[in-house]
């Protein structure tokens, strides 16, 4: 299915309307629920998350019942998988660790693909009421405001702002690159360190993308995450004049779910500034699809 016969706006106003509604009970509930391990004692579910994509599910597959749904707490390892045909690719609530702390930085992440690309993107934190929407040719905003928000100065490392997370695996190869990399993106470069200006972790990976898109972090780098963490917020930033490429090196064209990425805000020198953050990456991080 082409876009040209879908009303990718009508979808995002649609949206828009599903994550201000999710958002009253996220917020509502935030910092009294229970919660439950679903692979560690890092790796949180509540059951707030399960009763918002329920009540995201429901809506969509209504008013969209030839569209594929594709969510965080229904989805299942080996089998689910996106497809060309379009799909609304959601997380509840992208945060839930800070959802359980009631530390005002989660999130609603919907987003809309079709031919395995996004297309639309609606990510809103109902603690703070910002709302970053994006659609595909028609520009991305915060609260109605075009984004970026700041003048697209020029990218270097040693500039730098950088978003990155501790994930839910703390140990195994996959984290000891984790570690190395950002002990390498720290260190002095009398050292061979990119000596970044400094690290910020928001708790989400939707969050960081739409930070990113603001213009406001750098960059961001993560192992470990799903489509539904990245696809709404990687139109947010492709229309702010960002970019999604591999978070291993050398790969440029990574597809929505390769579970590992680094997103750039737009700027002088972007090309050369992914080069410059791949060659920090001591390894390549291996996840299971």
């Amino acid at each position: 299915m082409s876009a040209s016969n879908i009303d990718l706006a009508e979808i995002k106003d649609f949206l828009v309307e599903i994550a201000q509604t999710a958002g009253k009970l996220i917020r509502e509930k935030s910092g009294k629920v229970n919660f439950d391990d679903k692979k560690n004692g890092v790796d949180l579910v509540t059951e707030v998350d399960k009763a918002v994509e329920v009540l995201v599910n429901k809506a969509l597959s209504e008013k969209y019942p030839h569209f594929k749904f594709i969510g965080e707490e229904s989805y299942v390892a080996g089998e689910t998988k996106i497809t060309d045909d379009p799909t609304f690719i959601v997380d509840p609530i992208d945060g839930t660790t800070n959802f359980i702390h009631f530390y005002p930085s989660s999130c609603i992440s919907l987003g809309f693909a079709l031919n395995k690309i996004p297309h639309v993107g609606v990510v809103y934190n109902p603690f703070q009421d910002l709302l970053y929407t994006g659609v595909k040719g028609q520009g991305s905003f915060l609260n109605g405001e075009q984004l970026p928000l700041r003048p697209s100065a020029a990218l270097t490392l040693q500039s730098a702002l950088v978003a990155i997370e501790w994930g839910s695996d703390r140990s195994g190869n996959n984290f000891k690159i984790k570690t190395d990399t950002f002990t390498s993106l720290a260190a002095e470069t009398k050292d061979g360190g990119a000596f970044a200006h400094g690290f910020r972790s928001l708790g989400s990976a939707a969050l960081n993308i739409c930070g990113v898109a603001t213009g406001s972090l750098d960059c961001y780098w993560e192992g470990g995450c799903y489509a539904w963490d990245v696809c709404a917020g990687w139109i947010v930033l492709s229309e702010a004049g960002g970019r999604i490429v591999g978070g291993n090196p050398g790969d440029w064209d990574t597809p929505l779910d390769s579970r590992v990425y680094l997103a750039v805000r737009g700027g002088e020198g972007q090309e050369q500034f992914i080069k410059d953050f791949w060659s920090h990456i001591k390894g390549n991080l291996e996840y299971e699809h």
